[in-house]
């Protein structure tokens, strides 16, 4: 795991300086603290900080074939290079290390771009072809490891991280906030790709290359299936086929020069990762978890039962989180505004765990790919309302859900249902963008100024296929047109939710402590497989039940308490925090003037959000966390 930057252009007037450069790659120093390195010629520069995972004497980057033509910057994993390395060697390439980064230039001699639809892992990395003088990018299927560019005339520059690319001169990267972007960010609690929160910058999109040549950039996606397709087999042949596919993702993912381990949390998808490494590990796998004091919130007492059924070496961190003292530094590694709290938790989970081990394999994934969220069994059960009269849904989405009480605590039964009875009427579109919503389309219209509202105006009048936040979701559910409410669903999130939040949210939180994460359910074997699986063979949700295959399939590894246990997210207690011994940090940073002077919202709104919620008025946790996220992150990014 590592970090790269770099810099290509066609006039030598646009060339980055020494120290610039320099700047970049330091930037990137947490990424990879054992080594650092720098090509430059006259139209490129590229620069490497290394985690070192593999070949730990080889591994050096940047890295080129034997005539020094070709260069590349890697960060991640390629877990099917030794068979890449045979078909090589085969075709006559004589490889001169024994890790996996050298595979790629010389896949890039033989196949060009076409590379990617070879490999198999995570990974986003840059190719300079001097004799053509063309940078190739590219970024693993599901975008599982960050690239972010910039492009301008005669010139590109791109990084493993937005810090990286700010370490260029303010005229050439201007600090200018993307209206389109922030209201967005407002609406997921994350900036979807392409775009990032400055106008400019843009993430290459999850699945995709990019080739630069003679100042045009072009951006191909190489990895494109048919979501809408479906593989009707008997079940035995799908169980069969997920168990051998995922233990085949784990034992690679677990190849490693360094020690290693993995997160487990106590539910179904870490359960059978550490499950399936401990039968492909001949001692104990380390493993991981982190506690809190409100049980609402702690999942100790169930990952500690897996760490005892599985025989793995546990280690257990309780912690009641002083946030206020992890904040900025939290808030400094992410290069955006970030809503999503849990980074809090993973954050502090990846700090302690890399005291004992480089790499940790999680269970990333298998809440999309096996329908594992409540809003799935919502989304069932909405499909099922649906199909009522019409008489009946407008008693149950009208007085029947006015009738029920507001509840202001995060996590309630009642909650679920009214949320649940207020989509009624609308379309399951418009439905899933209300449950997935942080603040909905009223509620960041009444709380923007007039000024930021005739910006986003703007903006929206020069890209309008982009001015509606929805327009992210809408192309999401056009991918599986065909298919059932649910399955369109996970993929949508597969899409969206997955590569903007919860990845950004992994790698930023664990390489911030020099931890490399690996996803096993990520595979993108796994994933065609999970997809293609009917859902009216219920082996993902069967009459409530989630995960029913997963289930089935790993039955040997998952205790029943395990099996039956609810739903629980990998969060903190927000709510009682903002209520109780954040309140007065709360109010002092969003209240304060230089938050205020920004211009971007009415004063009454904020300190409206902030008193509904501590006087249990309404729950606006999220929505306060986004602001606080988002006023770190001016204070960290943008402020001088």
């Amino acid at each position: 795991m590592c970090g790269i930057c770099g810099v290509a252009w066609t006039d030598p007037a646009l060339a980055p300086g020494e120290s610039t450069l320099a700047s970049m790659i330091s930037r990137l120093e947490h990424r990879g603290p054992d080594d650092s390195g720098v090509y430059r010629d006259d139209h490129a520069a590229l620069g490497f900080r290394r985690l070192s995972i593999v070949d730990l004497p080889g591994g050096h980057q940047p890295l080129s074939n034997e005539d020094g033509t070709i260069w590349t910057v890697f960060n991640g994993e390629i877990y099917n290079f030794p068979a890449l390395r045979r078909r090589l060697e085969a075709k006559g390439h004589t490889l001169r290390s024994t890790g996996d980064t050298e595979v790629l230039v010389h896949l890039y001699e033989d196949e060009g771009p076409g590379l990617f639809s070879l490999l198999r892992g995570m990974f986003a990395l840059a190719i300079w072809d001097a004799p053509r003088r063309r940078l190739v990018l590219g970024r693993d299927r599901l975008g599982q490891k960050p690239l972010v560019y910039r492009r301008d005339a005669g010139r590109i520059a791109f990084a493993s991280e937005l810090k990286s690319l700010l370490a260029l001169p303010e005229n050439e990267l201007p600090r200018r906030l993307d209206p389109l972007s922030l209201d967005r960010y407002l609406t997921y609690g994350y900036v979807p790709h392409p775009s990032t929160i400055l106008e400019g910058v843009h993430k290459l999109p999850p699945a995709h290359h990019a080739v630069w040549q003679d100042g045009k950039l072009t951006l191909t996606r190489y990895w494109n299936p048919d979501w809408s397709a479906e593989v009707d087999r008997p079940p035995a042949e799908d169980i069969e086929a997920l168990r051998s596919t995922l233990d085949d993702a784990v034992r690679e993912q677990m190849v490693a020069d360094v020690p290693l381990g993995a997160f487990l949390s106590g539910g179904i998808d870490s359960t059978i990762i550490v499950g399936l490494m401990q039968k492909a590990s001949n001692r104990p796998v380390q493993t991981f978890s982190i506690g809190f004091g409100d049980p609402a919130f702690d999942e100790t007492r169930y990952a500690e039962l897996a760490a005892r059924t599985i025989g793995t070496e546990h280690h257990t961190f309780v912690v009641e989180p002083k946030a206020w003292e992890t904040l900025p530094a939290l808030a400094q590694q992410f290069d955006e505004p970030f809503a999503d709290s849990s980074a809090l938790p993973t954050w502090l989970v990846a700090r302690e765990t890399r005291k004992h081990v480089t790499v940790a394999l999680t269970g990333d994934a298998g809440d999309e790919l096996f329908a594992g969220y409540d809003r799935y069994r919502a989304v069932a059960l909405a499909a099922w309302l649906d199909r009522l009269p019409d008489g009946t849904r407008n008693l149950l989405g009208g007085p029947i859900a006015r009738a029920l009480p507001t509840s202001v605590k995060a996590k309630t039964r009642l909650r679920q249902i009214r949320r649940l009875l207020e989509g009624i009427g609308q379309s399951p579109r418009a439905r899933y963008l209300r449950w997935v919503t942080m603040f909905d389309e009223p509620g960041r219209t009444s709380l923007y100024s007039d000024d930021f509202l005739g910006n986003l105006a703007d903006a929206a009048s020069r890209q309008p296929d982009e001015a509606d936040p929805a327009s992210v979701i809408d192309r999401a559910f056009d991918a599986a047109p065909k298919r059932d409410p649910v399955t369109q669903a996970t993929i949508v999130d597969l899409l969206t939710y997955l590569p903007g939040d919860l990845l950004v949210k992994v790698d930023l939180a664990t390489m911030a402590q020099g931890l490399e994460a690996r996803a096993p359910f990520l595979d993108h074997r796994v994933v065609e497989l999970a997809l293609a699986m009917p859902i009216g063979r219920k082996l993902r949700l069967r009459g409530g039940r989630a995960k029913v295959v997963l289930k089935t399939a790993f039955a040997d590894l998952l205790p029943q308490e395990i099996v039956n246990r609810p739903k629980m997210g990998f969060g903190v207690p927000l709510d009682r925090w903002f209520r109780g011994e954040l309140k007065d940090e709360l109010r002092a940073v969003l209240l304060d003037p230089r938050a205020l002077g920004r211009g971007l919202f009415r004063p009454e709104a904020v300190e409206t959000l902030i008193d509904d919620h501590i006087q249990s008025r309404r729950d606006n946790a999220y929505r306060l966390w986004a602001l606080l996220m988002l006023e770190f992150w001016f204070r960290n990014h943008v402020d001088h």
